[in-house]
């Protein structure tokens, strides 16, 4: 399926387990649109929709190839629409939208978990199957959660990243996206953690949120140089932010001086892994992860019983915990200078 199969993952991680499924490749447009096809599990009539943080930006688009992906393979529609910017109360209006058009099964990516779950509410009141994909929103009455990668994996390889660059030692800051995004937030605490009791010479100096935008980005991790002068490490703590803060300390002639490590695509961290200007992406296959996604979807349905340890398609390692409803992918990814373009997004 995808070339990213063949890279090396990040195998201190991989006894983190607990959850997962699928991934493959295609695209929509602005509009809900669908691809079904023959095969698989399903008729054609099932439809699946899924409202992203935000549309539009590689992270999302590629889970969103990964579903169609699915959708072709497995026979089942699938539909795609997000907001333009990353609003909780614009993400709500789309998930009220698919709610009036009756689809069978309804995933988001919340931007506020809390204020999704009365809509989330909704869904489900109006006999639709609710799930997360990528950000959770525990505390709803969603079914399932699919889950790229553990807290614990993705917290501690973001920050043994940063040291190995840093030289274990030193102080650093987290330029983060939405300030109530369930996913980043757990995966910083677990970076407070894991810096305190393994790098007692290293100090997080600050953490500030860009929301989902990389000049925004980019400016406060120049803010935090500059408010900081003996700062040498930046974490860039989602697809946005990562390549904001090591276009920062690009701008700032400091590679070399300031590391910097996060959660970016490929295609977008390449030029910066290139340079050294970022020292490495912690990620997963996106891909995957959004044909995980049209997959549970569809075993939603069908009211299949998902098993601990499922086959999809060609996908390694996935794991389902029946007690907390979290479909896991798999443990996280180093990307780095020497696989970046092994991806194509």
């Amino acid at each position: 399926m995808k070339t990213s199969r063949k890279l090396a993952i990040y195998a201190a991680m991989a006894a983190t387990a607990a959850l997962a499924v699928t991934g493959c490749t295609q695209r929509n447009s602005d509009e809900p649109g669908a691809s079904g096809g023959e095969g698989g599990e399903g008729d054609g009539s099932v439809t699946v929709a899924f409202v992203p943080k935000l549309q539009g930006i590689p992270y999302f688009e590629a889970m969103n190839t990964g579903g169609e992906q699915a959708a072709e393979d497995l026979g089942f529609e699938w539909l795609y629409q997000g907001p333009t910017t990353a609003d909780a109360a614009a993400q709500a209006e789309i998930v009220r939208s698919f709610i009036q058009q009756e689809v069978d099964v309804l995933f988001v990516a919340p931007n506020d978990p809390d204020s999704m779950a009365p809509v989330l509410e909704e869904a489900q009141n109006a006999g639709i199957h609710v799930a997360t994909t990528d950000t959770d929103a525990p505390d709803s009455v969603r079914e399932l959660f699919v889950n790229q990668a553990t807290a614990e994996g993705l917290g501690t390889a973001l920050t043994d990243q940063l040291m190995d660059a840093m030289g274990g030692s030193g102080k650093y800051a987290i330029v983060s996206c939405g300030e109530t995004a369930a996913n980043l937030n757990s995966w910083i605490e677990v970076q407070k953690e894991h810096t305190a009791n393994e790098y007692p010479d290293a100090e997080i100096v600050d953490i500030v949120y860009a929301g989902e935008d990389q000049a925004q980005a980019t400016q406060m991790a120049t803010n935090l140089m500059n408010a900081h002068p003996d700062l040498t490490g930046l974490v860039g703590e989602c697809t946005s932010s990562a390549p904001g803060v090591a276009q920062a300390v690009t701008d700032a002639g400091r590679i070399g001086e300031v590391f910097t490590v996060g959660l970016g695509t490929p295609q977008a961290m390449q030029p910066y892994l290139e340079s050294g200007a970022s020292s490495a992406s912690v990620l997963w296959n996106v891909e995957d992860l959004g044909y995980l996604t049209g997959w549970a979807g569809l075993q939603l349905a069908n009211g299949d019983e998902i098993e601990a340890e499922p086959q999809v398609d060609d996908i390694e390692g996935p794991t389902y915990d029946a007690d907390s409803h979290v479909l896991l992918l798999g443990p996280p990814m180093i990307i780095t200078a020497d696989n970046a373009g092994d991806f194509d997004y």
